[in-house]
């Protein structure tokens, strides 16, 4: 069958049951069931009782956490735990985070107000009634409320993953160099990051590449193992909606997932929606053109705990220009951040509106308001249809490329400040390609296919980058080589610890090794050419070739052919200088034998995943620039061991189909932080064997699996 007649025969069945099917039913009582892996299934005869039930049952999972981030966004940690957190309460405070929450929720929809107030009320209700459960520490925090609940969002999506603290010594560095050292890193809460801990993978698979018929999508975010970037995994069925998937703690709604007509992901897309502004300094002003204008002004006071449990006060003097506040400054200069999307509240609202969303055209109604701000989204339904959107409120630029915009731009010439945003229609944008498929591991928006649907330069310079890492290329070429994909492959692929670049360059530097005379050297060879190429937990030989392509990305040696836009996903090749890659697999093999004791170490012997009292091996490893799909991202500790601290959190495969949806899903770390819970890293087994859970959506399905029941009280009760 040709692929339009099976499209078409596709999207009639699938409409066929959608039409037949009835709709989502509203429960008749509100209750939680927590299944036996700690996942709530939380009942709602209204919206805003499902909301205090997500409030009550997040407290159940992460109560402290949520807490403490929730202190944290008002900008008063340091008031409340000490010095440690000053920086964080000046940055926020500065970008005007505590005070804006109460702003949205005064913006947002009467009933969306209702639900966040109502999500905020279910926090608080657990902590009134299981106060025992709750650390003393963060008591202080309560109650919260729902402008709380929106500043901790505001503090999550636009200042840690539009832009960060790390953004001030970005700053700094501008006023010293003059240079801000290109786009700013999303960094861990505790400073740092190993690389590729921060990223995500998502495929759209359609029904002319999938063996089925069905379009399937993989959802699979990569994120630091702590604080703000932990996900919790919901199921919440209310009024209209049954949508299963996961939030990050402390934020309502469903951010990624699924009901039974479609899903979605995201990925953390190649944008710019923060820019530095380079100001000069005229008397008490800076210079905007032919004007010295006034820094708007006003005081902070912030509160900063003693070891003795006595208080300090700091003046806090935040100064904002026409293109915003100002994050650095010395005698003669500025620098002040502009951060895009702070003027749109509702993006709790814009999420909650996907996940309820039954087709394709009400699910980019909701997404095309562009309240996110940012992030890819991979899409797929029950209609056979995919679609690839880089979505985000990006700023309309008058001038420049992405790498101009990385800068400090100069912030006195008029026609470098932006006030609007480009329109949905604007972005790139790819529904239904015709080679079936579509991904996006952080690369930009035009290697969502291969060949490539989208071409850069219909679009503006600065909406994004070119080029494709090695990650995005595993990913892309899993999919080229498989014209008709199973659901059971899409789970095995999506686990696939082989490294792209031992595909790419292992072969020539065998054949160049071979020839030498150093014994180190030729057990080299030997153990790598038995190395199967993978970095599962009992494979061998992959320790070796990472200290080897460590040392030769890092030396003046180059590609035989570079990366070429024309084979993005092939690209680059080969070895320039054989005799330098030779000499450092020399250097590489001694380290790795005085290190590990053998050149033939498993990798599960050395990379470990730990989480209160699990201690288990683990398969996969850094994206790039080793090129593996299954992201972990590791701290080497004292005796050697690199214990995971990022990569793989929440993942799903789902495949829709008419009769609904079959999904698989993990949440590797486990659903809960708390002390008491037993969910506290119970998923690590699963996730060192490779293996998924089915989830439980159905009432029959959930009352079989059940580990306990909460009947809410009512509110004020």
């Amino acid at each position: 069958m040709s692929a339009t007649p099976r499209r078409l025969l596709v999207v009639l069945i699938a409409g066929f049951a959608s039409a037949c099917s009835r709709a989502v039913e509203a429960p008749t009582s509100d209750e939680i069931l927590w299944d036996r892996w700690g996942v709530p299934h939380i009942y709602g005869t209204t919206e805003e009782e499902l909301f205090r039930g997500a409030g009550w049952a997040q407290m159940e999972s992460h109560g402290d956490l949520i807490l403490r981030l929730y202190g944290e966004a008002r900008g008063r940690a340091a008031e409340y735990w000490g010095e440690e957190y000053l920086d964080s309460d000046r940055f926020l405070r500065t970008m005007g985070v505590p005070g804006r929450g109460a702003e949205w929720l005064a913006e947002e929809s009467e009933q969306m107000r209702r639900n966040l107030e109502a999500f905020a009320d279910g926090i608080n209700a657990y902590a009134e009634a299981n106060p025992e459960l709750i650390d003393d520490e963060v008591e202080v925090v309560l109650p919260v409320t729902g402008a709380d609940v929106l500043a901790h969002g505001n503090r999550v999506v636009h200042f840690t993953f539009v832009t960060g603290p790390g953004v001030v010594r970005q700053a700094r560095n501008a006023l010293r160099t003059g240079v801000a050292q290109g786009p700013m890193a999303l960094e861990a809460p505790s400073g740092g990051r190993p690389a590729d801990e921060v990223g995500s993978n998502t495929w759209a698979i359609g029904p002319e590449r999938s063996a089925s018929g069905n379009a399937m999508l993989v959802a699979n975010p990569h994120l630091p193992w702590e604080g703000l970037f932990l996900f919790w995994e919901v199921h919440m069925v209310g009024p209209g909606v049954d949508a299963y998937g996961t939030t990050l703690v402390g934020v309502p709604g469903i951010a990624i997932g699924f009901n039974d007509r479609l899903g979605w992901s995201h990925t953390v897309n190649t944008y710019d929606g923060a820019d530095l502004f380079a100001l000069e300094l005229e008397g008490e002003g800076y210079r905007f053109g032919d004007e010295i204008r006034d820094f708007a002004e006003r005081e902070e006071r912030i509160l900063v705990k003693q070891a003795d449990g006595s208080f300090r006060e700091e003046a806090l003097t935040v100064r904002s220009s026409v293109h915003g506040p100002v994050v650095a400054e010395d005698m003669s200069r500025a620098v002040a951040l502009r951060v895009a999307g702070l003027e749109r509240p509702g993006v709790a609202g814009q999420w909650w509106d996907m996940a309820r969303a039954r087709s394709l055209r009400e699910f980019e109604t909701a997404l095309s308001r562009l309240q996110i701000p940012m992030f890819n989204v991979m899409y797929a339904d029950a209609d056979g249809h995919i679609l690839y959107v880089f979505n985000g409120a990006v700023p309309r630029r008058s001038m420049g490329d992405v790498e101009t915009w990385w800068g400090a731009v100069d912030g006195s010439d008029p026609s470098t400040l932006w006030t609007g945003y480009h329109a949905y229609a604007d972005l790139p944008r790819v529904l239904d390609p015709e080679v079936g498929w579509l991904q996006n591991a952080n690369d930009p928006p035009w290697t969502s296919t291969v060949p490539q649907t989208l071409t850069a330069g219909d679009y503006p310079a600065y909406m994004a980058p070119t080029g494709m890492a090695a990650r995005p290329q595993r990913s892309a070429n899993m999919l080229r080589a498989d014209a008709s994909i199973t659901f059971d492959e899409v789970v095995r692929y999506k686990h696939s610890t082989v490294v792209e670049m031992a595909d790419r360059i292992l072969d020539e530097l065998l054949d160049a090794a071979r020839a030498s005379d150093d014994a180190v050297t030729r057990e080299a060879v030997d153990v790598l050419a038995a190395w199967d190429r993978t970095v599962d937990a009992d494979s061998r030989g992959g320790l070796l070739f990472e200290a080897w392509l460590t040392r030769w990305l890092r030396s003046e040696s180059s590609w035989g052919m570079p990366w070429s836009a024309q084979a993005p996903a092939d690209t680059p090749d080969g070895i320039a200088d054989e005799a330098e890659a030779v000499r450092l697999l020399a250097e590489a093999a001694a380290e790795v034998r005085a290190r590990r004791g053998a050149l033939d170490v498993a990798w599960g012997d050395v990379h470990r995943a730990r989480r209160n009292g699990f201690d288990v091996p683990v398969s996969g490893g850094p994206g790039g620039p080793h090129g593996i799909f299954r992201v972990a991202g590791f701290r080497e500790l004292d005796d050697g061991t690199r214990v995971m601290v990022g990569g793989d959190t929440y993942y799903s495969v789902m495949e829709f189909g008419p009769a609904g949806v079959e999904a698989r899903v993990l949440l590797a770390y486990g659903n809960a932080t708390q002390p008491h819970s037993s969910h506290n890293g119970d998923q690590l087994a699963l996730f060192a064997r490779q293996e998924m859970r089915t989830p439980w959506r159905t009432r029959g399905e959930i009352e079989a699996n059940l580990e306990a029941r909460t009947v809410l009280p009512k509110e004020g009760g």
